[in-house]
């Protein structure tokens, strides 16, 4: 069983950054994809950047230039840096995984991340 802990939500200004960290109960090299999506109210849950199979990392188009992930291997903790944020960022985030050896997926319990003045 995977376990995926999320934390660094909260409410923000416009312009602001935000850091969420998700720290994984195994090594992230258990995983052959990890990274964030987010769901925001009365929307579908989207990709919002993510650690390819390939090693490299795909980001969407609306946080590019704006949002970084990164990793600590040795915390087996993803991390996913978010700048300039704006309100339609208002989202919940979930951290995602997908587990090498069965190629299941696991899911975050979600962190609750709010843009407005």
């Amino acid at each position: 069983q995977v376990q995926l802990v999320e934390s660094g939500g909260g409410l923000v200004q416009p312009g602001g950054s935000l850091r969420l960290s998700c720290a994984a109960s195994r090594s992230i090299f258990s995983f052959y994809t990890m990274g964030w999506y987010r769901q925001a109210p009365g929307k579908q849950r989207e990709l919002v950047a993510v650690f390819s199979s390939s090693g490299g990392t795909d980001y969407a188009d609306s946080v590019k230039g704006r949002f970084t992930i990164s990793r600590d291997n040795a915390k087996n903790t993803v991390y996913l840096q978010m700048n300039s944020l704006k309100p339609e960022d208002t989202a919940v985030y979930y951290c995602n995984a997908i587990l090498i050896t069965t190629y299941d997926t696991y899911w975050g319990q979600g962190t609750q991340v709010t843009v407005s003045s």
